[in-house]
């Protein structure tokens, strides 16, 4: 499973890629405004500081919702660096967004997905990646893994090469959940992959042997 971190943060970013298993990067607009990004020329700058730090891909996602809108965004944003993947959300003007710019070669990310019939409408329009927000909908009662093995389900049935990435991961739980539905891209917090790392066992045993070794060589 491919790891990409949901943030804007440049720091965190550094660190993720410094830990040698970072794929790529998410980010949209409430996490750019986070770090106090704003104005586009200072996002678009921002996108290639991220596309600077990280080898893999970097989703930079439009904000009009017309598709004369989407696709002139698009255009602009995949012109930025190779690296970039156009996000785009789940509606019908998005779906129409993603056909276009996918037959003229530019990598998509269907983001907001919340249902199977959204993410299958995104895979026949040619997204590389669907975004189910699992977080989401367990706030609202909905088992968001339940979706990703659904749609992962689906998507090896009908051999379609979009790939489903997880979003709106909130724990270290959620991305091994991801991990046993089959998701291709899990996107986290830096904090759920490095509570991978976790273990009192690892803990307590690292100090038994370095407790046994200071007794041996002082």
């Amino acid at each position: 499973m491919k790891f990409f971190i949901d943030t804007a943060n440049l720091d965190q970013i550094r660190e993720a890629q410094d830990l040698g298993i970072l794929d790529g990067v998410t980010t949209n607009p409430s996490l750019m405004a986070k770090e106090g990004i704003k104005g586009k020329e200072n996002i678009k700058n921002h996108y290639l500081k991220i596309c600077e730090i990280v080898d893999g891909d970097v989703s930079a996602e439009v904000i009009s919702t017309d598709y004369d809108g989407m696709i002139t965004e698009g255009q602009d944003l995949a012109a930025l660096h190779p690296q970039i993947v156009v996000k785009v959300p789940a509606i019908k003007e998005g779906i129409k967004a993603i056909k276009f710019l996918s037959s003229i070669g530019i990598k998509t990310n269907c983001t907001l997905v919340f249902n199977q019939g959204q993410a299958l409408l995104a895979a026949k329009a040619g997204a590389t990646y669907v975004s189910p927000f699992i977080g989401r909908l367990d706030d609202t009662s909905t088992d968001g893994i339940e979706l990703i093995s659904k749609i992962v389900e689906m998507f090896n049935f009908y051999q379609f090469e979009t790939q489903v990435l997880a979003a709106s991961i909130r724990h270290t739980m959620h991305i091994i959940q991801c991990v046993e539905a089959g998701a291709d891209v899990a996107t986290c917090p830096l904090s759920a992959i490095l509570g991978l790392l976790k273990h009192p066992l690892t803990d307590i045993g690292l100090k038994q042997f370095l407790d046994d070794y200071k007794k041996v060589n002082g």
